[in-house]
């Protein structure tokens, strides 16, 4: 298998001499390169379709993943500060029969042998290079976007202290992000590695003033909270109450979380506090349909006017288009491009 994000390399191998194998070469000739055709929070696109969070930690592989045809993409969630990624190994194949459920304590046998994965854990944490850094290098992404194309930056606050000194971080950090000339700002509310039952999207009250400080702070660029699976469809349609009038977008899902083991039923990924990992792939495709759906309905019963971002399980071009059918406004991939770079030129080839 051709992955250019190699989950057999460490992450710091990745983001030093990566990206790899496709992408590391002269990009195809991309169908549809004429106008772009359709918008994504007020950018023309020729695709509202891209690479989510995660795949794309340099402006190398974000300039790449552009080049191969996949339109609207997510610099890695970067923070204020330089943090390392968990040890190695990251990514195993999760086997998982069918959709992986969204309840807790799941247990799933993990293991190395990428070759024929749908499904993979994500245990990269939230590793980041100072500012001083990334800055430059997220610039260089931004200015990478051709015409019809965007970069959107993710981010992500640190918590060092209170409640307050978390949301002044995440502000500060999205600041940053805006310096680099990024098209909108993400911020992730989800990420499975900072505690999956703890996670800032379940807390209303704290996001929405995150949410609040972040808008005071960047202005009018377009911004985009980046949230897990809902199991209670109440606390979703609270979160959306709280943060639709200050938000442009909302994108979800990040993972679902599982227990991992090897064949001996053992921890599968070494160390304290991984226990627990986010499963992507074809196995979440079904809570990311659903999360859409529920985005879809909140949004008409509200009278609001947020962009839906589906993401989850997007393997194939047929993926994208089931996701734009439920009422996604844009779709993104991660496990999908990592195993297709191809994937973006399938998607500009589909009829409008």
């Amino acid at each position: 298998m051709d992955w250019w994000f190699d989950p057999a390399r460490t992450y710091d191998d990745n983001v030093r001499n990566g990206p790899f194998g496709a992408f590391d070469g002269q990009p195809p000739t991309v169908a549809g390169a004429t106008a772009p055709g359709e918008t994504f929070l007020g950018h023309a696109v020729h695709r509202p379709f891209g690479v989510a969070a995660g795949p794309l930690p340099t402006a190398r592989h974000c300039a790449a993943s552009f080049a191969h045809g996949f339109d609207v993409n997510v610099f890695k969630t970067v923070r204020s500060r330089a943090m390392p990624a968990h040890p190695f190994p990251n990514t195993l194949a999760v086997r998982v029969d069918g959709d992986l459920p969204a309840e807790p304590g799941v247990t799933l046998m993990a293991d190395a042998d990428l070759t024929t994965a749908h499904s993979i854990s994500n245990s990269y944490g939230v590793p980041s290079p100072d500012p001083d850094e990334w800055q430059p290098d997220m610039a260089a992404a931004a200015a990478a976007a051709a015409d019809g194309q965007v970069l959107v930056g993710s981010c992500q606050g640190t918590r060092d202290g209170d409640d307050a000194n978390l949301v002044a971080d995440y502000a500060r950090t999205a600041q940053l992000v805006v310096e680099t000339g990024v098209g909108a700002v993400e911020l992730n509310l989800s990420c499975p590695n900072e505690g999956t039952g703890a996670l800032l999207c379940f807390d209303t009250a704290l996001a929405a003033r995150v949410v609040r400080a972040v808008r005071e702070r960047i202005g009018d660029i377009p911004l985009v909270l980046k949230i897990a699976y809902f199991r209670d469809d109440d606390a979703l349609a609270g979160l959306v109450r709280a943060v639709a009038p200050v938000v442009d977008g909302i994108a979800a899902i990040n993972t679902l979380p599982a227990m991992l083991v090897d064949a001996a039923g053992r921890q599968a990924l070494l160390g304290p506090g991984r226990e627990t990992a986010g499963v992507c792939g074809a196995s979440i495709r079904w809570a990311g349909l659903a999360m859409t759906r529920r985005l879809v309905r909140h949004r008409e019963d509200g009278g609001h006017a947020y962009a839906i971002v589906g993401v989850g399980g997007v393997l194939t071009a047929e993926d994208y288009r089931v996701y734009r059918d439920e009422g996604a406004d844009a779709v993104m991939t991660a496990t999908g491009a990592m195993r297709d770079p191809s994937l973006g030129s399938e998607v500009r080839a589909l009829a409008r």
